[in-house]
């Protein structure tokens, strides 16, 4: 690849694996069962150092195709300006895409004001955060259908990017301790089904509930207890 036509070719790319990084990270530094308090200390320092690195590629991939003629400034500032279908619609999209990426960081910048005002405060913050995902459905759609057909290392960037964030969500839903008591029950189940462990006996009423408990001595007994214990 010519490194002169290096930002031109892969500054969207870039800002869309950023983009994918920042909302993996978010979910990771979301899960409570999973990270202790550094655990998430850290994941939260990463989702933000990755969210500063989108907005530059963004940054940097806007004012390419701007200065190269690709997309007009009014195209690239105002959301479907242009029109809505064809290409001026998915450049619409891209637009629209860097807005919801704009208003989720700074709700993740503006995070301390929220805190501390309530619950109800507290879920509008995560709705106006929750823009990060409009932001990446957005980006996606832009740049597998705008633009010069993808190579190869391009539609495996995309690929990575889809199973990243559903590998992120299914975490995020069900948890790390979750999932591996679902995945061990199903091995169970299975080896049960192929006859390779053994099915445990039916409990019967005379097994009891408990274990049974030694029936008091008298002192006959005791004292013979003692006897043999003097002996040993």
């Amino acid at each position: 690849m010519d490194l002169h036509r290096f930002p031109d070719q892969a500054g969207g790319v870039l800002a869309l694996v950023s983009l994918t990084a920042t909302v993996v990270w978010g979910l990771v530094a979301a899960d409570r069962l999973a990270l202790g308090p550094r655990g998430r200390l850290l994941a939260q320092a990463v989702h933000r150092a990755l969210a500063v690195g989108a907005l530059g590629f963004l940054l940097v991939h806007v004012g390419v195709k701007v200065a190269e003629a690709h997309a007009s400034t009014t195209a690239a500032l105002i959301p479907f300006a242009s029109g809505i279908g064809g290409r001026a619609g998915l450049i619409g999209l891209g637009s629209l895409a860097g807005y919801l990426l704009v208003l989720a960081a700074a709700t993740g910048v503006l995070r301390s004001v929220f805190a501390g005002r309530g619950r109800a405060a507290a879920r509008r913050w995560r709705v106006l955060h929750a823009s990060a995902y409009g932001a990446w459905c957005t980006a996606l759609l832009h740049g597998l259908n705008a633009g010069r057909e993808a190579a190869e290392w391009v539609t495996g960037c995309y690929v990575g990017c889809l199973v990243g964030v559903a590998l992120a969500l299914v975490l995020r839903r069900f948890g790390v301790p979750q999932l591996l008591r679902l995945v061990v029950r199903r091995r169970s189940v299975g080896a049960h089904a192929a006859g390779r462990m053994p099915q445990s006996r039916p409990f019967t009423v005379s097994q009891g509930l408990h274990p049974r408990t030694p029936a008091p001595q008298t002192p006959e007994g005791l004292n013979a207890s003692r006897g043999r214990a003097e002996l040993t």
